[in-house]
């Protein structure tokens, strides 16, 4: 090879970088769930050793941070800057139902570990937070709104990917008629709608939600005033 020549093709080392190694952990995840994912299985999916994961990133913590990040991303909290705090947690609640159904393997975990070093993510609470503020909740108030919502909305992600006949009695429908007549019905309104039987759920409970959420926070302000 003359002097001048430089090699081309496939690097030896694949190119790593903090991007790369969440991406491929959040890959891993859907692939495995979240019992499944170690740093040492994540290692050998990018064919490294599991000490140069190190050099970019600062542990297991660290890129879990980074994957909430890459679920939540889509999650657009611009509505609250736009509209009344009813409307826009709908809308939330909606693209985080959204995100999350896209990655369901990431919920148990997700659910279970600090938001810390999510830094994309805090924002997004940032604004969800003023929003509620805006709209009259008082600060003690707004978290507890906020994780009730989201606690719904993982359940219906969940509820999302389920299988269709989730519900389906089967041959056990002569001892539970009055059961199985709710789930026929359910499914006719589902076919004349054209929407899924979880959109139908999501979307009743979440108006039921929103509806009693307005309805606390009237009786809120009415006891300050008082």
């Amino acid at each position: 090879m003359s002097a001048g020549t430089r090699r081309t093709g496939r690097p030896s080392t694949p190119v790593l970088d903090r991007e790369v190694i969440v991406r491929g952990a959040l890959d891993l995840i859907d692939e495995v769930g979240a019992g499944g994912f170690s740093i040492a299985l994540l290692a050998r999916r990018l064919r490294v050793r599991p000490s140069s994961l190190y050099n970019h990133v600062k542990g297991r913590d660290d890129i879990l941070a980074g994957v909430r990040e890459l679920v939540a991303d889509p999650i657009d909290a611009g509505a609250f800057d736009l509209l009344p705090w009813d409307e826009a947690l709908i809308s939330w609640a909606r693209l985080y139902r959204a995100a999350f159904a896209a990655h369901p393997q990431t919920i148990s975990l997700l659910a279970t570990i600090p938001v810390s070093g999510a830094h994309r993510t805090l924002r997004m609470y940032e604004s969800v937070v003023a929003g509620l503020e805006r709209g009259g909740w008082p600060t003690a108030s707004v978290i507890p709104v906020m994780v009730g919502v989201e606690s719904f909305v993982l359940g219906s992600a969940l509820d999302l990917v389920a299988p269709p006949a989730m519900f389906d009695p089967g041959p056990d429908t002569p001892q539970v008629p009055r059961f199985a007549a709710a789930v026929h019905a359910r499914d006719e309104v589902s076919a004349v709608q054209g929407r899924s039987a979880a959109d139908l759920a999501f979307e009743v409970s979440l108006a039921a939600l929103v509806e009693g959420l307005r309805v606390r926070l009237t009786a809120e302000i009415a006891s300050r005033r008082g």
